[in-house]
């Protein structure tokens, strides 16, 4: 089932029969995350529709909002009052709870994760209680859930916290390597409050993006006969060759971006936006994306090695797997943030505690949807650096080669918290996937009655794969469960979600031979609760919105802007 709520009532009436029958609910939103969290053969759960502003306190400059509600519309809505979000990531088509689920972050020194500007939440737990929390009121539960993973119940209400509406003015520019790795502990990410950069690994080049609050009118930036629809259209093509001949992508980098900036260091370019919208870059085609954060301090060492490893110094590297013949798309993103004054943190909060982070983003494309060939091998040494550096894997993104053991002594005593949190609010795993089970649960928590579990997955002909899932069945609740046993406490005859994913992890989940009722559950100490009934109305899916939103991605993954020669791609990556 793909279900669309229009209100609190109608969520709190779905969660009560999603318990009554013995279901899996998923929480979606845009499809951003290009991971396999939210995969399902169960009963999706899209919010677009609960999308409204509810409250908006001008002194405090706080508006509080439904989850549903997409960054685009938040900041447009905001804006008619004069505020703005202080911060953002690359693209402003997640919801709101999406974004805040999975630790979602932009590029500066001087914010955190978005969820650093929320104030408090409102929760509809798997008992269909709605639950208020913030750092004064349920402080533990407002702690897991700002990076929830959507294991907690469905956030049904925001508070967050704005800033007055302004402009930005940004400029960036082509520099060697080296001049990137001299500056990084003097001033390259504290020269301007937003600070990017764009690593090019064969060129050793990197394009730093900069801006800073301005009172300056709106100036767009020049238009480029190349950085339109030919270029975008050009890179496309040219990746797709790739795929059958790799060896050719240190020539592709070098005429690509040399065609945008310039063969020379130095070209620079610049604008002024608002700053909903100049913190937007354009994210051009389907991809995977693996980035990992880490102590900024230890950026220079990580760029060096990676870089050896992947102009084929593997000695110099350090990094004991062979990059012979392994070729990877470019740009390499780099990005920054601090949550070191952030109290309360989030539980899963995967930055520094005591100083900056660095984010690095191994990015590879899907050209026409069609998978890179090097993806496992640059993936599994991207990651085995990361960890040996000291950094965490983003939640949201495709790392692969991380047991729940390591995650375990990542986090420590603050994954514990998470897990003991998630354990009082939804015991019986309602909103508990095979996802979570192979990332943060392990063999340490017993299988769930509600959890769902892989059953296969098969590569499509089109690109990407069939997911199949399946959930263990309450042999004390087999009148609201149709499927047949499978001896292990499973159901056959699970329903399918095609994906663009392509995890090979094929983890099953053990199986249990308890359940727990379904119909007890306690209500946390405090907490703010609503009668909840039988979902009675039919929710509807607005095909034409889904059908907008395809078309929008059918070819450009982001954030879009339209100019005399196209969509912008290169003005902003």
């Amino acid at each position: 089932l793909y279900i669309r709520p229009q209100s609190l009532e109608e969520i709190q009436k779905l969660v009560t029969l999603a318990r009554r029958c013995r279901r899996r609910l998923v929480v979606v939103g845009c499809g951003h995350s290009p991971s396999a969290l939210t995969l399902t053969s169960s009963w999706m759960v899209n919010l677009d529709h609960c999308n409204r502003v509810l409250r908006v306190d001008e002194e405090k400059k706080t508006l509080v909002v439904e989850g549903g509600i997409r960054l685009r519309d938040l900041n447009l809505r905001a804006n008619k009052m004069g505020l703005t979000m202080p911060n953002l990531g690359s693209i402003d088509e997640q919801s709101i709870v999406g974004a805040i689920a999975t630790a979602t972050h932009g590029s500066s020194t001087r914010h955190g994760l978005l969820s650093q500007s929320v104030r408090s939440l409102r929760i509809v737990l798997a008992n269909g209680s709605a639950v208020r929390c913030s750092a004064t009121q349920n402080e533990d539960l407002f702690r897991a859930a700002l990076v929830s993973l959507g294991a907690l119940g469905i956030i049904v209400e925001v508070e967050f916290e704005m800033i007055a509406a302004c402009n930005i003015e940004w400029d960036q520019s082509l520099h060697s390597l080296p001049y990137i790795l001299d500056r990084w502990d003097k001033d390259l990410w504290t020269t301007k409050e937003y600070t990017r950069v764009w690593w090019l690994p064969y060129m050793r080049r990197a394009i730093v993006w900069r801006a800073d609050k301005t009172d300056k009118p709106l100036c767009a930036p020049v238009d480029s006969w190349y950085g339109g629809s030919v270029g975008f259209h050009t890179y496309h093509v040219l990746l797709w060759l790739s795929n059958y001949v790799p060896r050719i992508l240190p020539a592709i980098e070098w005429f690509v971006f040399g065609m945008q900036y310039g063969f020379s260091n130095g070209a620079t370019t610049s604008a002024v936006e608002e700053l909903r919208t100049g913190l937007l870059m354009n994210c051009l085609y389907s991809q995977f994306v693996n980035e990992w954060a880490l102590p900024l301090h230890k950026g220079p060492e990580a760029i060096t090695r990676l870089s050896a490893w992947l102009n084929g110094d593997e000695a110099g590297s350090g990094i004991p797997f062979s990059s012979k013949g392994l070729y990877v798309h470019a740009p390499v993103e780099v990005r920054v943030s601090d949550t070191s004054p952030t109290s309360p943190r989030p539980f899963l909060d995967n930055t520094a505690a005591d100083g900056p982070t660095l984010y690095l983003n191994a990015t590879l494309y899907r050209p026409y949807n069609r998978d890179p060939p090097c993806r496992d091998r640059y993936y599994e040494a991207f990651e085995w650096l990361m960890k040996q550096l000291g950094g965490r894997p983003h939640w949201a993104k495709n790392f692969e080669f991380v047991s729940p053991a390591e995650l375990k002594d990542m986090y420590g005593a603050d994954l514990q918290s998470y897990l003991r949190v998630r354990a009082d609010v939804d015991p019986d795993g309602m909103f508990v996937g095979e996802w979570h089970r192979r990332t943060i649960l392990g063999a340490d928590v017993p299988a769930l009655p509600l959890e769902e579990r892989e059953v296969r997955r098969r590569m499509m002909a089109e690109g990407g794969q069939m997911w199949v899932g399946e959930q263990r069945h309450d042999n004390n609740n087999n009148n609201n469960n149709n499927n047949a046993g499978n001896g292990d406490g499973y159901g056959s005859g699970a329903q399918t979600q095609a994906t663009a994913d392509a995890n090979k992890d094929k983890a099953v989940s053990p199986s249990i031979s308890t359940s727990s009722s379904g119909e007890s559950f306690d209500m946390l100490h405090g907490a703010e609760a609503s009668d909840a009934s039988v979902l009675l109305s039919q929710l509807l899916e607005s095909a034409s919105s889904a059908d907008e939103r395809a078309d929008l991605r059918e070819e450009t993954h982001g954030s879009r802007v339209e100019g005399a020669t196209g969509v912008h791609v290169f003005n902003k990556m």
